[in-house]
Protein backbone atom coordinates (compact mmCIF):
# COMPACT_ATOMS: atom_id res chain seq x y z
CA UNK A 1 0.00 0.00 0.00
CA UNK A 2 3.37 2.44 1.05
CA UNK A 3 4.71 1.97 -2.38
CA UNK A 4 1.00 2.36 -4.32
CA UNK A 5 0.98 5.93 -2.06
CA UNK A 6 4.30 6.55 -3.31
CA UNK A 7 3.88 6.05 -7.14
CA UNK A 8 1.01 8.54 -7.06
CA UNK A 9 2.76 10.72 -5.20
CA UNK A 10 5.83 10.58 -7.68
CA UNK A 11 2.63 11.03 -10.76
CA UNK A 12 1.30 14.01 -8.47
CA UNK A 13 5.37 15.83 -8.79
CA UNK A 14 5.05 14.86 -12.44
CA UNK A 15 2.09 16.52 -13.32
CA UNK A 16 2.68 20.06 -11.12
CA UNK A 17 5.94 20.08 -13.00
CA UNK A 18 4.02 20.04 -16.24
CA UNK A 19 1.82 22.31 -15.31
CA UNK A 20 4.78 24.81 -14.56
CA UNK A 21 6.35 24.13 -17.52
CA UNK A 22 3.50 24.88 -19.20
CA UNK A 23 2.98 28.31 -17.40
CA UNK A 24 6.02 29.69 -18.60
CA UNK A 25 6.21 28.31 -21.97
CA UNK A 26 3.03 30.07 -21.92
CA UNK A 27 4.40 33.36 -20.74
CA UNK A 28 7.12 33.28 -23.17
CA UNK A 29 4.69 32.97 -26.04
CA UNK A 30 2.60 35.73 -24.89
CA UNK A 31 5.71 37.84 -24.63
CA UNK A 32 6.77 36.86 -28.26
CA UNK A 33 10.56 35.70 -26.51
CA UNK A 34 9.76 32.25 -28.39
CA UNK A 35 7.42 32.23 -31.23
CA UNK A 36 4.97 29.22 -32.30
CA UNK A 37 6.62 28.82 -35.70
CA UNK A 38 9.24 26.59 -34.57
CA UNK A 39 8.20 23.11 -35.13
CA UNK A 40 10.04 21.94 -31.57
CA UNK A 41 8.29 25.24 -29.89
CA UNK A 42 5.06 24.17 -31.39
CA UNK A 43 5.38 20.19 -30.76
CA UNK A 44 6.41 21.10 -27.14
CA UNK A 45 3.33 23.11 -26.52
CA UNK A 46 0.53 21.25 -28.28
CA UNK A 47 1.68 18.13 -26.35
CA UNK A 48 1.46 19.97 -22.54
CA UNK A 49 -1.55 21.39 -23.56
CA UNK A 50 -2.77 18.09 -24.61
CA UNK A 51 -1.71 16.88 -21.31
CA UNK A 52 -3.25 19.72 -18.92
CA UNK A 53 -6.74 20.68 -20.94
CA UNK A 54 -8.49 17.27 -19.33
CA UNK A 55 -7.70 18.57 -15.42
CA UNK A 56 -8.41 22.32 -16.64
CA UNK A 57 -11.62 22.30 -18.62
CA UNK A 58 -14.02 21.04 -15.80
CA UNK A 59 -12.90 23.69 -13.51
CA UNK A 60 -13.07 26.51 -16.11
CA UNK A 61 -16.18 25.41 -15.93
CA UNK A 62 -16.72 26.17 -12.72
CA UNK A 63 -15.05 29.57 -12.64
CA UNK A 64 -16.03 32.42 -13.65
CA UNK A 65 -14.60 33.84 -16.89
CA UNK A 66 -11.90 36.98 -16.01
CA UNK A 67 -11.41 37.48 -19.38
CA UNK A 68 -7.18 36.60 -20.58
CA UNK A 69 -6.53 35.87 -16.68
CA UNK A 70 -6.94 31.91 -16.62
CA UNK A 71 -6.75 31.26 -13.10
CA UNK A 72 -6.90 26.76 -13.84
CA UNK A 73 -4.01 26.27 -13.55
CA UNK A 74 -3.58 27.81 -9.73
CA UNK A 75 -6.56 25.38 -8.75
CA UNK A 76 -4.94 22.62 -10.36
CA UNK A 77 -1.68 23.06 -8.07
CA UNK A 78 -3.71 24.06 -5.14
CA UNK A 79 -5.48 20.99 -5.58
CA UNK A 80 -2.33 18.96 -6.43
CA UNK A 81 -0.89 20.56 -3.11
CA UNK A 82 -3.53 19.43 -1.05
CA UNK A 83 -3.74 15.86 -2.19
CA UNK A 84 0.20 15.60 -2.21
CA UNK A 85 0.93 17.32 1.48
CA UNK A 86 -2.33 16.42 3.31
CA UNK A 87 -4.36 13.61 1.53
CA UNK A 88 -1.53 10.86 0.78
CA UNK A 89 0.32 11.18 4.30
CA UNK A 90 -2.94 10.79 6.32
CA UNK A 91 -3.88 7.95 4.17
CA UNK A 92 -0.33 6.66 4.69
CA UNK A 93 -0.45 7.55 8.76
CA UNK A 94 -3.77 5.38 8.84
CA UNK A 95 -2.19 2.78 6.81
CA UNK A 96 0.17 2.01 9.09
CA UNK A 97 -0.98 2.57 12.48
CA UNK A 98 -4.02 0.27 11.36
CA UNK A 99 -1.44 -2.69 10.48
CA UNK A 100 0.18 -2.35 13.88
Amino acid sequence: MIALLQIVQLLLTVIWWIIVVQAILSWLIAFNVINTHSDFVRTVWTALQRMTEPMYRPIRRILPDFGALDLSPLVVLLILYILSNIVIPNIAQNYLVATY
